[in-house]
C-alpha cells in the first residue's frame, strides 16, 4: 500500500539522519503535495509510524520524530562473543515433535496470504502447454536449460554474472549445501562455520558425520584471522558460511570481508560453501553481491533457492559449484534423477514474466515492517535492557536476555506447544544460553500470532527471573 511505503521512506530518512531526532514533519497538507498523495493516505502514513514509535503527535502543533531506530545504539545489540577456534562434533538433531506447532514463531517462513497464488497458477499453466511432449522425459540432470538461462537473467539484475552452464538445478538450497560438502569433504573432516550458525546446517553436518570449527561472528561477518588460522594450521577441509544476512544474528559480511575470503580460499586452496538463501530479502533497494560475484579461481561453491522467497513447499535451489561442477555433476547423478520438470519450466516463467521481481519488492517491503513491528512490541513487552538484532534482511529476529534460563524456556514452550529456537540450538560449544531466535514473517496484528507472542513473551519474562 502507498502510505507504507512512503512509511519506509521516512523511517530510511530517520535512520541515515536526513530527519533529525526531535526534528518537526512536514503538514499533513505539505506532505500530501510533495508526495502527489491523497490527505487519507498522508494521514495514515503518519499514524502508522506513530503506531510504530517513529513520530509522535503534538496537539495544535504537528508531528515530531520521537525517536531514531533504538538497534542503531550498538548497546542495545545482542553481543558478539569472541573466543577462540577449535574442532568440536555437532550433536544429531532432536526427534521432531509433532505436537510442537512449527510455526509462526520457530520456522523462518513468511505469511503463506503473501504467496503469489493466482500468478503462480498461471506459470504453471503456460508451462504445462509449453513441456508438450518433453513431458514424457526424465528431467535433465544439471537443470532445465530454460530455468537456468531464466536465473542467470535474473541475477544480473543486481550485476551477479553467471553462465546458465555452470548453474545446477538442486531441491532447495539445503540439498545444494548437502552435495556440496559431499564432493568437497569426507566423514571425520571438519568443516568451518559462523557463530552462531543456522540449527540446520549443524544438524546436517553431524548427520553426515562431518566435525566443525567455529569462526566468532562479529559486525563485520566473521573473524577472517581466525578462519586464517586454521586454513593455515590445516585444520578445515571446507567452509560452510552464510554471507548475506547470516541466521540467525543477521548481519551481512562486508564487501572488503567477502573478498579476503576469496583471497583467502583461493590462496590455501580451500572450497567455501556459501549459503545465500536469504540473498534475496534484503530490506534495502541495494542488495549485497555474493561472494561470488569477486570469485575467479572457482572455490566459491554458491548456492540459493527459492524457498524463502516464493514458497518453502516447491523445494528448488540451485548451486554454482565453480571449478567442482563435473564432480558436483557426477555426484548429483548418482544421488537423484532431476528435479520436476514442470515446476522448473513454472518458475523459469515466473522469472521470466516479471512476477518473480515484483513479488520480491513486495516482501522486502512486508519484512522491513515486520522488523519495526516486531522490535516496538518486543522492546516494550520483553525484560528490560533486553537485546534485539538489527538485520538487514531475511525472516529472523537474534535476542539476547540477561539470565534467560533458556533450557527452561524450552520445556515450557513444548508444554504449550510452542516454537521457540533457544540460542543453544545455534552452536556446539555451550554459547548462546541466554538468547533465542524468533521468526518475524507473520503480522502481529493477527490474532493468533499476537497469542503466542504474548504466551512466549510471559514465558521469557517467567524465566529470566527464576
Amino acid at each position: 500500500m502507498r502510505y507504507i511505503q512512503l512509511a519506509t521512506q521516512c523511517v530510511q530518512q530517520i535512520e541515515s539522519g536526513q530527519l533529525e531526532l526531535h526534528a518537526k514533519m512536514p503538514s499533513l497538507r505539505k506532505f500530501k503535495q510533495l508526495h502527489n498523495v491523497s490527505m487519507t493516505t498522508a494521514l495514515n502514513c503518519y499514524q502508522h509510524l506513530e503506531s510504530l514509535g517513529w513520530l509522535v503527535a503534538k496537539p495544535q502543533s504537528g508531528y515530531y520524530v520521537a525517536q531514531q531506530s533504538p538497534l542503531m545504539n550498538p548497546s542495545s545489540r545482542p553481543s558478539f562473543v569472541s573466543f577462540t577456534s577449535s574442532i568440536t562434533k555437532p550433536q544429531l538433531p532432536a526427534i521432531y515433535n509433532p505436537f510442537v506447532d512449527p510455526c509462526p514463531l520457530g520456522i523462518a517462513r513468511y505469511d503463506p496470504a503473501l504467496i503469489p497464488v493466482d500468478k503462480l497458477q498461471g506459470s504453471f499453466r503456460r508451462a504445462m502447454k509449453r513441456q508438450g511432449n518433453h513431458l514424457s522425459h526424465y528431467p535433465a540432470p544439471q537443470g532445465e536449460p530454460v530455468l537456468r538461462e531464466s536465473l542467470s537473467d535474473h541475477f544480473k539484475r543486481i550485476d551477479f554474472h553467471f553462465s546458465a552452464e555452470d548453474c545446477v538445478i538442486t531441491h532447495g538450497c539445503m540439498d545444494a549445501i548437502r552435495s556440496a560438502i559431499e564432493i568437497t569433504t569426507e566423514e571425520g573432516d571438519a568443516v568451518a562455520i559462523s557463530s552462531p550458525c543456522f540449527s540446520g546446517l549443524l544438524e546436517l553436518l553431524g548427520v553426515m558425520k562431518r566435525r566443525v570449527v567455529e569462526i566468532p561472528s562479529v559486525q563485520e561477518g566473521i573473524d577472517l584471522d581466525q578462519l586464517q588460522k586454521q586454513m593455515h594450521l590445516g585444520s578445515i577441509k571446507a567452509g560452510l558460511f552464510c554471507t548475506s544476512h547470516m541466521n540467525p544474528q543477521g548481519p551481512s559480511m562486508t564487501p572488503l570481508q567477502k573478498q579476503r575470503l576469496i583471497e583467502l580460499a583461493t590462496h590455501y586452496k580451500i572450497p567455501i560453501i556459501e549459503d545465500d538463501v536469504y540473498l534475496e530479502l534484503g530490506y534495502k533497494k541495494v542488495l549485497p553481491l555474493p561472494a561470488k560475484h569477486w570469485d575467479t579461481e572457482g572455490y566459491i561453491l554458491w548456492c540459493g533457492s527459492i524457498s524463502k522467497t516464493i514458497a518453502a513447499g516447491y523445494r528448488l535451489g540451485w548451486c554454482l559449484p565453480g571449478r567442482y561442477l563435473q564432480a558436483y555433476l557426477q555426484q548429483r547423478l548418482f544421488a537423484n534423477q532431476g528435479i520436476t520438470s514442470p515446476l522448473q519450466f513454472a518458475i523459469a516463467d515466473f522469472i521470466q514474466r516479471g512476477d518473480y521481481l515484483n513479488h520480491l519488492k513486495k516482501i522486502r517491503l512486508h519484512l522491513d515492517q515486520q522488523t519495526l513491528q516486531f522490535t516496538t512490541y518486543l522492546q516494550k513487552n520483553l525484560p528490560l535492557n533486553s537485546k534485539i538484532s538489527q538485520p538487514a534482511g531475511g525472516f529472523v529476529l537474534w535476542i539476547e536476555v540477561d539470565n534467560l534460563n533458556t533450557f527452561r524456556l524450552r520445556k515450557l514452550a513444548v508444554e504449550k506447544q510452542l516454537d521457540v529456537r533457544i540460542g543453544e540450538s545455534f552452536s556446539t560449544l555451550g554459547l548462546y544460553k541466554h538468547c533465542f531466535r524468533l521468526n518475524i514473517g507473520f503480522k502481529i496484528s493477527a490474532s493468533e500470532i499476537e497469542l503466542k507472542l504474548k504466551q512466549l513473551i510471559t514465558l521469557v519474562n517467567t524465566c529470566s527471573k527464576e
